[in-house]
């Protein structure tokens, strides 16, 4: 290409080597539409997406699946890309329900057999209560939407409980918008209709299976990366942005080993959290976006790593503990999600325990926290009797969105600014302060670079049109 014409390409700078800006990334580069630099203050790529070496085993930042309901263009890239590398798995999880435990996705045979006698007496009453009685009008809140979906015996027994560990609020003071996205089966049709799904003769193409690296899940962000510098694509690690100065073009202010370097850029595409968008930008925005960017909130996550002298602790990919008085909301082994057995000597158990970063247990010693999530299974009959050979943790500040009641109040601030930006978007799970998963974040990749043209023209009006479509996004269990 002569200089001259590569000299009037469009710059882009992404913020964040997670899915949705190596997505973004990698399609730009491909399609010859931008130069792209990519800032990640990591030195992996895969943000919490990603996965790391643990005692010879490849572990995940907590419990990570590619969905089926993933984007038919995008899973056929990344097959491309992958091969037979990206595996095509069957779910096999488990839920502690009033002491006993059920396989997760629901199956027909637990739900006729396995069901706590009691639980399934008051789902059934919950249901025939439900075509017989209308609910009286109140404020929606997430505990209203569900219940009033779901009856009380679900809701009282596993939702509600989870929710309090999740996002430790009571269910009632999280917004009805947390429902709405977060729980996939917010009825009893729809969750009936899961299970019908199931059976065969019934069964929908991917019910109850899910794809998965053969060496973790970090590895779909990895070749991603790998296919985005081979396009061209310019990716630095170990570079923390510490500042957005708007212009023409925009400058970012990026710290490498203790240096700080500019970079200009005609686009900026941010993946970090937006409240931190708000408080790096300058100008800094108005004082009211300043304050609304301290009023949205994050919870954090704590993932406490056992690893144990045996092969295999369960045949079971992740255990869900909805139990307020156990820690723990979910428990993964990570060989079981590839299916690997090597090495043989040992397995890896993640713990996954949400709290805020400023709770007693943020600080806790990796010791103390693998005598929590010891105790925790134990309390559930599922002692560990093999040798932990050695423990890890990783914290994690930015795990969930909360929609606390009245969030949407200053998101909707924050956002309105952030969209007002020249030649700025603020995209992907943090950026949108969206519960999404990866295969949604990849959507929204694709999306932003279809909305830019060869000649550095972005669409904002179809861009408005997708932003109304990822709203309709609903987490995957």
């Amino acid at each position: 290409m002569p200089e001259q014409s590569k000299a009037k390409r469009t710059r882009v700078a992404i913020l964040g080597a997670g899915p949705a800006g190596l997505g973004a990334a990698w399609q730009l580069a491909r399609q010859g539409k931008a130069d792209v630099s990519v800032f990640e203050q990591g030195e992996d790529v895969g943000g919490n997406a990603g996965s790391f070496d643990l005692a010879g085993l490849s572990v995940d930042y907590g419990s990570h699946r590619l969905h089926p309901a993933c984007a038919p263009q995008i899973l056929e890239d990344l097959r491309t890309l992958m091969g037979s590398e990206l595996l095509d798995r069957p779910r096999h999880g488990r839920i502690r329900l009033r002491e006993h435990w059920i396989h997760f996705p629901l199956k027909p045979f637990d739900l006729l057999f396995h069901l706590p006698p009691s639980f399934a007496a008051g789902v059934a009453f919950d249901s025939a209560r439900k075509s017989i009685t209308r609910p009286a009008a109140q404020r929606e809140t997430f505990a209203s939407v569900l219940e009033r979906g779901l009856g009380q015996t679900i809701c009282r027994d596993f939702y509600f409980p989870y929710a309090r560990k999740i996002w430790g609020l009571d269910p009632a003071e999280l917004s009805s918008i947390q429902a709405h996205r977060r729980v996939s089966a917010g009825s009893l049709g729809k969750m009936v209709s899961k299970v019908v799904g199931l059976l065969p003769g019934f069964k929908a193409p991917g019910a109850g299976r899910f794809y998965y690296p053969r060496g973790g899940y970090g590895e779909i962000s990895r070749a991603i990366a790998r296919a985005a510098t081979a396009a061209g694509a310019d990716l630095q690690l170990g570079a923390s942005v510490r500042s957005l100065n708007l212009g023409t073009p925009h400058c970012v202010g990026v710290e490498q080993e203790g240096q700080l370097r500019h970079y200009e850029a005609d686009y900026v595409w941010s993946t970090v959290p937006i409240s931190l968008l708000a408080r790096i930008t300058h100008p800094s925005p108005p004082l009211k976006v300043i304050e609304a960017s301290k009023r949205i909130r994050f919870r954090g996550m704590i993932l406490v790593y056992l690893v144990l002298d045996q092969p295999q602790w369960t045949p079971f990919d992740a255990h869900y503990f909805p139990e307020e008085e156990i820690k723990l909301t979910r428990l993964s082994e990570p060989k079981n999600y590839s299916g690997r057995m090597d090495p043989e000597s040992k397995t890896v158990l993640c713990g996954e325990i949400p709290c805020s970063v400023d709770d007693e247990i943020w600080s806790a010693t990796d010791l103390e926290l693998a005598d929590v999530v010891r105790r925790s299974v134990e309390q559930c009959g599922l002692p560990i009797k093999s040798t932990i050979i050695q423990v890890a943790s990783k914290r994690l500040p930015y795990a969930y969105p909360i929609y606390q009641e009245g969030y949407d109040e200053y998101f909707n601030v924050l956002d309105e600014w952030a969209s007002g930006l020249d030649r700025v978007l603020s995209i992907g799970r943090q950026g949108l302060f969206a519960h999404d998963n990866t295969h949604h974040t990849l959507a929204m990749a694709y999306a932003a670079v279809g909305c830019l043209d060869e000649s550095g023209h972005f669409n904002d009006a179809s861009w408005r049109e997708y932003r109304t479509e990822f709203t309709k996004h609903v987490v995957e269990d």
